[in-house]
């Protein structure tokens, strides 16, 4: 389906064809960060279906530069949310056929996105198509979400706050689903920090140690302190959190020469028990106790969220059932995922098509899922939008 049929499609009473749409969305590579023809065929999708898109840039390389939409229908009335990412990881070597040459093999449709996240956004996409005009209605979709993350719905909600738009509710359409298409959502997500150390030294022989200073003893001191730690059992929603070495190091390649530093990477993922900056803090003073000297700096990609079981994650399990005689359960496992920056001015919750295959070659999704995930949703959307 080429952009001239996107736009064509999209009149009065017409209903739209995931399928179609998701084959024109997976044939447009873009790779993080993107920008450009992807947005203009969503734009083309949307904008004969009564909505109004802002499409903005943000961002200098080599983070960016980003683009970003925020398309609105209705002016009164509740307001629903769909969030997602137009952008997708590098497709690799060794596709069967084409990474972003869609093709339909066997009831799958096979392409770079078809689950993560392309197909759930042409599934909306659709549904917005065939669900009653009420309320409004908006979609926030990023091209730097498998990136960096910096410029992408972080900028959105800025946007949105200038603007005075405030969702009363969102839904996130990673692939959530397990084995079976609505099995499970996700109702919240672990926070993530990464932590470099680096220990500085003091180069010299072996066979003179008192000449030297060996920074290996001080970094295996800290990390051997830091793993000991339990940071907590987990809780009702959440996992324990966990802290993980991710790297080790010294880039010596003498046998007799005592290294002038050493290095280690640490990745926590934390559950709503921890937060960022504190942990951040704790392993700090950990390696300063043993290298005061150390330089250490954490970046924190996101905190740990939850939205309690309520009205939204009932909406949502509702629709499922009624469309699949499933129902799913809620969960908080896995990464992270945008949802943790919307979690901040709405209730939020993620649920999309199966993820077997996100981010592995031949990544596909089956047809009739697109189209069952296309009726959930406009159930949703309906339940949602209903004042």
């Amino acid at each position: 389906m080429g952009d001239r049929e996107v736009r064509a499609a999209g009149g009065q009473g017409v209903t739209l064809d995931p399928l179609a749409l998701a084959e024109a969305l997976i044939a447009c590579e873009s790779v993080t960060p993107a920008t450009g023809r992807v947005f203009d065929l969503v734009e083309a999708m949307l904008a004969p279906l009564g909505f109004a898109v802002d499409r903005f840039t943000v961002g200098e390389a080599p983070d960016g530069p980003v683009e970003n939409m925020i398309a609105v229908r209705g002016t009164e009335g509740p307001h629903f949310a769909f969030a997602g990412h137009l952008d997708v990881v590098p497709p690799g070597e060794g596709w069967t056929s084409g990474a972003f040459a869609p093709e339909v093999r066997g009831g799958l449709l096979h392409g770079r996105g078809a689950v993560d996240m392309k197909g759930g956004i042409a599934a909306f996409i659709a549904a917005v198509s065939r669900a009653p005009a009420q309320g409004v209605v908006s979609l926030l979709l990023t091209g730097d979400e498998e990136g960096p993350a910096i410029h992408g719905t972080r900028a959105i909600l800025d946007r949105l706050a200038a603007r005075g738009l405030k969702p009363d509710m969102c839904l996130v359409g990673e692939p959530t689903s397990v084995d079976r298409l609505g099995d499970m959502i996700k109702i919240g997500r672990r926070g993530s920090v990464n932590i470099w150390i680096d220990v500085p030294g003091r180069q010299g022989h072996v066979a003179y140690p008192h000449l030297a200073d060996n920074p290996i003893p001080k970094l295996v001191a800290a990390l051997a302190e830091i793993d000991a730690i339990t940071l907590d059992h987990g809780n009702d929603w959440f996992q324990p959190s966990n802290i993980e070495v991710t790297d080790i190091t010294v880039g010596n390649p003498a046998t007799n020469v005592i290294p002038a530093r050493a290095t280690a990477r640490l990745s926590i993922r934390f559950n709503d028990e921890q937060n960022g900056p504190a942990l951040a803090r704790r392993i700090e003073a950990i390696v300063h106790s043993h290298a005061p000297e150390a330089k250490v700096e954490a970046r924190i990609s996101g905190e740990a969220f939850l939205t309690e079981p309520g009205p939204l994650s009932a909406l949502v399990s509702a629709a499922i059932l009624a469309r699949t005689g499933l129902t799913p359960a809620l969960s908080t496992t896995g990464g992270t995922s945008d949802a943790r920056f919307i979690a901040a001015i709405c209730p939020v919750v993620e649920f999309g098509l199966t993820n077997a295959t996100m981010h592995k070659l031949d990544e596909a999704v089956a047809i009739e899922d697109l189209a069952t995930l296309t009726d959930i949703y406009a159930d949703i959307i309906t339940r949602a939008t209903r004042s």
